[in-house]
């Protein structure tokens, strides 16, 4: 493709259509000029102008790429860089090690292979924990009464578990027991004022999470007090906590506790862990007013936060020549934003040059340079905006160093669970087979694309940075975080449905996320409630909440044309119809399946209309386990997205056909 043919057609009328445009309006301003002949005057005049008209519009359609971006820029609009995924790494210590803890030091690279071709996502650890030799290897519940075994139901995460029972009432306690791999290994006691790491994932893999109000999005308030507390061989003392991120277990986040300084915990067997003695802690509720009991999906020690990103050290860029507009070229990219740290030795020593946007309004001794993130090249001034390196004639060619920088992110750093297992570093202790990430990895998004920042200009310029309209708040919501889509629902409290609330705004978010029903994080619900909050009117009552999916099955019978391969089109059949009905690739328009948007029959049928179809000989809806009237269209409710259970797709080949 040339590079005209890749550039953006801004208008596309021609000489002919100018013409034309002009003469529909001369009757309107001058009725008595009748003559439209090439021949008169006037009428030469027009051609004159259509064809100066049409040089113009030829110009200005050769505005290249940069000078969008340049003009995005001008009114306060810029590329989002690309951003990096964060998963969480659990680092299990090896069976029989002779030592009780492991340092795992924050930095520790763990590298994926997403299998798409490229090469392999290195994560890295963001803090540095101390990984117990014993492992968390038995999980119970105590609802005042009995105990409850959930070691199973911890270990395969899947359909989640009740950490205070189904009632959680006060008194009922989740219990952690801590012991070797075996019932012949060795049980190593935790040594006094070690840390211990752990992860909650609460359970939404049926169920959204609970609507979060904004009201004051810094203030966030449990619906029960949790007491951490360790067995000493003879009663429970409570244990210090260092951080507890999990509001009472409701929420994902990390619980970092501090083992006793003085006592020792006390290995022993409790409930239904008999087969060996363990060390146990416990979350105790000692007061309970939870509107729905907590549902956690795992939990996991010697967990800590990894983001997909790389450290560079001291790389040398080369030497300036002290001309004007110098580039260089980082080696990694996409570099992350606001961690490049370069420095440059014009003969007295190395001195930190500052990252700018842009060198307008800086002048000839500003020591400023450009940096674009996806490419990775630095831009320096030419002398009058923007200063020149100076040339140091004792280092030619190594005076510009990159002294540290950060790299790496984009949506291929979203990978699954358990792909993260490839230690870069060997650690003593640690068992480098059985490193993972228990749950994907998410948040890494691409670099914004021109044509997304050209949507997306409009929408910026109408809120500027406050929510009033509905199109302000999805704005603001997307540019809170990895949200693809947005719907604002005014006068709707998730507390009063059916009910109009004045002053009520609701805000459905759907998360960037591959899956055929994302649902956004608690902790996505939270950014997003506290980025709109500060841009919220003060009258507002918001909320940010998950959105509903109603399942939705279609049955349909085509007929394939003459010698067409009977199982390609049953599979492209029912690929266009679960495409056409995605929440985020699906609808007319491919950007995602509207809110509460109703399923026409004539689009669906359409949709079935695919390569070697001949005929749609019938089609059925049934949404939610109604099936619908043959024929008719099928209104979901006002909010809501639609999740395809079963596309049932027959094929018939009639070979007289024609």
């Amino acid at each position: 493709m040339s590079l005209a043919d890749a550039l953006p057609v801004i208008d596309n009328r021609t000489f002919d259509d100018i013409v034309a445009e002009a003469q529909t309006r001369i009757p309107n301003y001058t009725p008595e000029w009748t003559d439209f002949n090439p021949g008169d005057a006037g009428f030469a005049l027009v051609e004159l102008f259509a064809w100066m008209t049409e040089l113009l519009i030829y110009r200005l359609n050769q505005v290249p790429e940069l000078n969008y971006i340049k003009f995005l820029e001008l009114i306060g609009i810029e590329l989002e860089p690309a951003q990096p995924a964060t998963a969480v790494l659990c680092f299990p210590v090896q069976a029989n090690f002779a030592l009780p803890t492991v340092a795992v030091p924050s930095g520790t690279q763990v590298a994926a292979d997403p299998n798409d071709g490229g090469p392999p996502v290195v994560f890295q650890a963001t803090a540095s924990i101390t990984a117990l030799a014993m492992q968390l290897n038995s999980v119970q519940t105590f609802d005042g009464y009995a105990y409850t075994d959930l070691t199973a139901d911890n270990a395969q995460i899947g359909t989640g578990f009740q950490p205070f029972g189904p009632l959680a009432a006060a008194g009922s306690a989740l219990l952690l027991g801590f012991g070797p791999s075996s019932t012949s290994g060795a049980l190593q006691p935790i040594p006094p004022g070690t840390n211990i790491s752990l992860v909650f994932w609460p359970n939404s893999s049926g169920a959204s999470p609970a609507p979060t109000a904004c009201a004051s999005a810094t203030a966030v308030y449990p619906s029960a007090t949790v007491t951490w507390q360790y067995w000493n061989g003879v009663s429970w003392q409570p244990l210090k906590v260092a951080k507890d991120e999990t509001l009472a277990l409701t929420r994902y986040g990390f619980v970092i506790l501090k083992s006793p300084a003085t006592g020792q915990l006390a290995a022993d067997e409790l409930g239904f862990a008999t087969d060996m003695p363990r060390f146990w802690l416990r979350a105790y509720l000692t007061q309970s007013s939870y509107e729905t009991p907590p549902s956690l999906l795992a939990i996991r020690a010697n967990a800590v936060t990894a983001t997909a990103t790389q450290n560079v050290n001291g790389e040398v860029l080369g030497g300036s020549d002290g001309s004007a507009n110098q580039t260089f070229t980082l080696t990694s990219t996409p570099v992350i934003d606001g961690s490049l740290v370069l420095q440059i030795d014009e003969g007295e020593g190395f001195v930190t040059w500052t990252e700018v946007e842009d060198f307008f309004g800086y002048g000839p001794n500003d020591q400023v340079y450009v940096l674009d993130p996806t490419s990775g090249v630095v831009t320096f001034g030419d002398g009058t905006n923007g200063q020149i390196p100076v040339a140091n004639v004792s280092s030619a060619q190594t005076n510009i160093v990159a002294q540290t920088y950060q790299f790496g992110g984009g949506a291929r750093s979203n990978v699954s669970a358990g792909m993260i297992s490839t230690l870069m570093t060997s650690i003593p202790g640690i068992d480098s087979s059985n490193v993972s990430n228990p749950v994907a990895a998410d948040g890494g998004t691409d670099e914004e694309t021109v044509d997304a920042a050209k949507l997306r200009a409009p929408e910026v310029l109408n809120s500027q940075d406050r929510a009033v309209t509905c199109g302000d708040f999805e704005l603001l919501a997307r540019q809170a975080g990895p949200v693809a889509r947005a719907k604002a629902l005014p006068l709707f409290n998730p507390n009063f449905p059916g009910v109009e609330v004045p002053g009520s705004v609701t805000v459905i978010i759907v998360p960037n996320a591959a899956s055929p029903t994302p649902r956004p994080s608690p902790g996505l619900l939270q950014t997003v409630c506290a980025y709109l909050d500060q841009r919220r009117l003060i009258t507002t009552e918001l909320y940010v909440m998950a959105p509903t999916y109603v399942p939705v099955a279609v049955a349909v019978a085509v007929l394939a044309a003459t010698g067409a391969d009977i199982a390609q089109v049953q599979q492209d059949v029912e690929t266009a119809i679960t495409t056409f009905l995605d929440p985020l690739v699906g609808g007319s328009d491919g950007q995602g399946w509207p809110f509460g948007g109703t399923i026409y029959y004539s689009d669906l049928f359409r949709t079935a209309l695919v390569s070697d179809v001949q005929r749609v000989e019938s089609l059925s809806i049934t949404l939610n386990g109604t099936t619908a009237a043959p024929c008719a269209d099928v209104p979901i409710p006002t909010g809501n997205l639609l999740t395809v259970s079963d596309v049932n797709v027959t094929v018939d080949s009639n070979s007289g056909a024609s």
